[in-house]
């Protein structure tokens, strides 16, 4: 029970920075659009990678230097990308949620947005991969219940996120609020892209 109760405090640490893939399933949950399947899709990305750094895919990962350079690269072009739709999205304005509208957008097309943010970001490997996976090599023995706890954290926090959303739907009704929300999409898109870019 320890070690599953640190495990999630980790997994839960670690996923409350905002980033990318937060403010998409934020996104998808105040727009109602296939929110179910975007949470499932990143809390079971977020479990194979917690699954595969208790393995220890990080050694492998290590071990062949051209991988992280072509993920990193690939991430700024798709941040960039992603974060110019979102600031064109709040120029062009008139955006606004409508509870009787249904879902806008292909679950197909969402999904690989979804995968994108998560598997291109040389972040997330730094976190589930290298480090849960370090951190359980303290629990000889309970590794598996440390991970268990990792990948609950990750489950229960972007259902909470997806769904939860819903709360704030009033406010995101107005169009000015959606494009607040998009202008701050872009720059969280941007910022990562640049730190990824730099080194950062």
């Amino acid at each position: 029970m320890d070690a599953a109760l640190s495990g999630y405090g980790l997994g839960l640490g670690l996923i409350l920075v905002i980033g990318a893939q937060n403010a998409f399933v934020l996104r998808q949950g105040l727009r109602g659009e296939h929110v179910l399947a975007v949470c499932f899709t990143c809390a079971t990305s977020d479990a194979i990678l917690i699954i595969a750094g208790i393995l220890g895919l990080g050694a492998l990962i290590a071990a062949a230097p051209w991988i992280e350079p072509a993920f990193r690269w690939g991430g700024v072009l798709f941040l960039l990308a992603y974060g110019t739709l979102s600031f064109r999205a709040a120029l062009k304005g008139g955006g606004r949620l409508d509870p009787a509208q249904g879902a806008g957008r292909p679950l197909g097309a969402t999904l690989v947005t979804c995968l994108a943010l998560t598997w291109l970001n040389p972040h997330v490997y730094l976190d589930t991969v290298f480090l849960i996976g370090s951190v359980s090599t303290q629990f000889e023995g309970e590794r598996l219940a440390f991970g268990a706890g990792a990948v609950a954290a990750s489950f229960s926090f972007f259902f909470a996120l997806g769904f939860g959303a819903r709360l704030l739907r009033p406010l995101f009704a107005r169009p000015r609020a959606w494009q607040v929300l998009e202008v701050l999409v872009g720059c969280i898109m941007w910022t990562i892209a640049a730190q990824l870019a730099f080194g950062g």
